[in-house]
C-alpha cells in the first residue's frame, strides 16, 4: 500500500512539474494536424534566426531521430516534455530571445548516448523583425566605413569638427553610430555574427598585442585604489537592486511585484549576475532562481539598454577626464607615469615596419589566440563533467580571456616585447575599435520605450551604483580612470573593461582585464547575495 501511494505521488509530482514548467506553450501535433503560418525547423538544421514579425509559432521536426525510436524527450529552453519519436512539436513564442532545443532519452540508461549522438542540441535566435542588411560581409564593411569616417573627421582641421570632437570623443562616436544604424533598422546584432567574431577572435588577439609591451611592475604600482573602486562598484550593484525595488514600489508596486517564478526579483537576479560578473553568471542566476523564461527577454532588454547607456556616459567622460580628476581632487600621477614610460619605450624601439614585421606581429597574436581557444576547449570539456559545471569556470570565454592575458603578460618578460616597435599595440587598438563598433550594434534606441517602467528600475539601480562610486572616489581621491574601469569590470566584464581602459591609453587595457577576471570570480556569489536582499525587500 505504501509503495503504491509513493508511486502515485511520484506520478503526480512529475505531472505537476511538466505542467508548471511549460510556459512556452508547447504542443505535440497529431497526425495530419498542421500550423501553416508557423516556421518549420528541422532539428540539427536550424536557421540563424527566426522572425517574430512573420510568425510566432515554430514547428520542430526530428527526422534524424526516427530510427525506430518510440519516445523522445524534448527540452526547449527551460521546458520539457516526452513525445512520440515520429511526432512534430509546435512551440508558441511570446518574445524575442534564444530558442535552445535539446533531446534526451526519457528512459535514461546507456541508450541515451545513441539518441543524443551527433548534434544533440541547437540554438536559434528569435528576433522581432529582420534588419534591411543581413549579410555579415556587408555589415562588416559598413562598420569599418563608419570607423574610417569617424577617424578621418576627428583629425580634420575643420573648426566645427574640432569643436564637436572636443566634447564628443571619437571612441564614443564609434559606439553610437552603429547603434543609430540599428535603430534605423539597417543592421542588427541579433542577426549579424560580427560581434561574436570580434569578441572571440579579435579581443583576445588585441589583449595579447596590447599587453606584450606592458610594464607589469608599473601596473602593480598603480596601488590599491583600483581594487577599492572595483569592490565599490560591486557593492553598488549589490545594494542598488533592493533599493531600486523599494523606490519603484512606492509609486508602481506592480512593476516590481509578481509571485512564484514570475516574481520580478527573480528576473532582476539575472541582471545582478550580468552586472557583477558577465553572461555566464547571468545564466547561473537564471538556473538558480528559475525566473519565467517567457518573461526573461524583458530582463535581457533592461540589461542591454541600461548597460549601454552607462557605457556611452563613461566614454563621454573619457574626453573630460582631466576636469573630472580636478573635481575629484585625484592624484593620477601613477597612471600618467605608466603611460609615459610605455610611450617612451615605444618611441625608443619604433621602426618603419615591413610586411614581414606586420605578419610576424599578427602571427604571434593570432597564434596565441588559437592556443587560448584550445586550452579553453579542453578546460570546459573537463569541467563540464564535474561539480563545477554550473560555475563560471565552465565558460569558454572566461578561459580565453584569462589565457590571452596571461600569454601577453608572459611575453612582456621576453624578447617578444620588442614587437611593440612594429606597432603591436596599434594593431591591437584597431581590433578594439572594431569590437566597440560591434558592441554599439547591441544598442537599439527604440528599445527604451518598449518597457519603460522595468527600464526605469534598471536606471535607478544604475544611478545608485554611480552615486556610490562617485562618493567613494571623492573620499579616496581616486582618478576617473579607476572609477570607469572599476565599473565596467563589473558591468560588461572582459568584453568592455579593456575597451574603456584602452580609451585612456592602450597600455592600461590589462588593468581592465585583470579586474574583469576578478568580477567573474565574485559574480555568482555577490549576485546571490543581491537576489536574497531583493527577495527580502519584495515582501514589504
Amino acid at each position: 500500500m505504501k509503495k503504491a501511494t509513493l508511486n502515485i505521488l511520484i506520478v503526480l509530482m512529475a505531472t505537476l512539474s511538466v505542467s508548471a514548467n511549460n510556459p512556452l506553450n508547447m504542443k505535440v501535433l497529431e497526425p495530419g494536424e498542421s500550423a501553416t503560418d508557423a516556421h518549420y525547423v528541422q532539428f540539427g538544421e536550424a536557421p540563424s534566426y527566426l522572425e517574430l514579425a512573420k510568425s510566432k509559432s515554430v514547428i520542430l521536426d526530428f527526422p534524424t531521430l526516427r530510427n525506430g525510436v518510440e519516445k523522445i524527450g524534448v527540452r526547449v529552453n527551460q521546458d520539457s516534455l516526452v513525445m512520440d519519436g515520429n511526432g512534430l512539436l509546435l512551440v508558441e513564442l511570446e518574445s524575442a530571445g534564444k530558442l535552445d532545443v535539446g533531446v534526451y532519452d526519457p528512459n535514461g540508461g546507456e541508450s541515451s548516448a545513441l539518441l543524443v549522438s551527433g548534434k544533440s542540441g541547437m540554438k536559434v535566435k528569435v528576433i522581432k523583425k529582420a534588419p534591411l542588411i543581413t549579410n555579415d560581409a556587408i555589415v562588416f564593411g559598413i562598420l569599418f566605413l563608419c570607423l574610417a569616417l569617424i577617424f578621418f573627421t576627428s583629425h580634420s582641421e575643420n573648426k566645427g569638427l574640432k569643436k564637436f570632437y572636443k566634447y564628443v570623443p571619437a571612441l564614443l562616436m564609434c559606439y553610437l553610430v552603429p547603434s543609430i544604424l540599428v535603430s534605423l533598422g539597417l543592421i542588427s546584432a541579433e542577426v549579424s555574427g560580427t560581434y561574436g567574431v570580434a569578441k572571440n577572435y579579435l579581443l583576445p588577439t588585441a589583449l595579447i598585442l596590447m599587453t606584450l609591451s606592458i610594464d607589469f611592475k608599473g601596473v602593480l604600482r598603480l596601488g590599491s585604489k583600483s581594487l577599492i573602486m572595483f569592490l565599490t562598484a560591486t557593492f553598488g550593484i549589490v545594494v542598488g537592486g533592493p533599493l531600486a525595488i523599494l523606490i519603484v514600489a512606492t509609486f508602481s508596486p506592480e512593476t516590481v511585484g509578481g509571485v512564484g517564478f514570475d516574481a520580478v526579483w527573480r528576473g532582476l537576479s539575472t541582471l545582478a549576475g550580468s552586472w557583477i560578473g558577465g553572461g555566464a553568471n547571468q545564466t547561473a542566476m537564471l538556473e538558480i532562481y528559475q525566473y519565467n523564461p517567457q518573461k526573461y527577454g524583458g530582463m535581457v532588454l533592461v540589461d542591454i539598454v541600461v548597460a549601454n547607456i552607462w557605457m556611452a556616459v563613461l566614454l563621454l567622460g573619457v574626453g573630460r577626464r582631466e576636469a573630472i580628476d580636478r573635481w575629484l581632487k585625484a592624484d593620477s600621477s601613477a597612471i600618467t607615469e605608466l603611460q609615459e614610460k610605455v610611450e617612451n619605450y615605444t618611441k625608443s624601439i619604433t621602426t618603419d615596419p615591413t610586411l614581414r614585421d606586420m605578419i610576424v606581429v599578427l602571427g604571434v597574436g593570432f597564434a596565441f589566440t588559437g592556443l587560448s581557444h584550445l586550452i579553453a576547449q579542453g578546460a570546459t570539456g573537463y569541467i563540464s563533467a564535474t561539480a563545477l559545471k554550473d560555475s563560471v569556470l565552465n565558460s569558454g570565454f572566461f578561459w580565453i580571456v584569462v589565457c590571452a592575458t596571461t600569454f601577453g603578460l608572459a611575453l612582456s618578460f621576453t624578447k617578444a616585447r620588442s614587437l611593440e616597435g612594429f606597432g603591436a599595440s596599434k594593431m591591437g587598438s584597431v581590433f578594439i575599435y572594431i569590437l566597440v563598433a560591434t558592441i554599439g550594434m547591441k544598442m537599439d534606441i527604440r528599445q527604451i520605450v518598449e518597457n519603460p517602467m522595468l527600464i526605469l528600475v534598471g536606471l535607478i539601480w544604475m544611478a545608485i551604483h554611480v552615486i556610490i562610486l562617485v562618493i567613494v572616489a571623492k573620499m579616496i581621491r581616486a582618478p576617473y580612470f579607476f572609477l570607469a574601469v572599476g565599473s565596467k569590470a563589473n558591468i560588461g566584464g572582459a568584453a568592455s573593461a579593456p575597451v574603456v581602459a584602452a580609451a585612456f591609453h592602450p597600455s592600461l587595457a590589462p588593468v581592465g582585464v585583470l579586474l574583469a577576471v576578478l568580477g567573474y570570480a565574485l559574480g555568482t556569489y555577490c549576485a546571490i547575495l543581491c537576489a536574497q536582499l531583493m527577495e527580502y525587500v519584495s515582501m514589504f
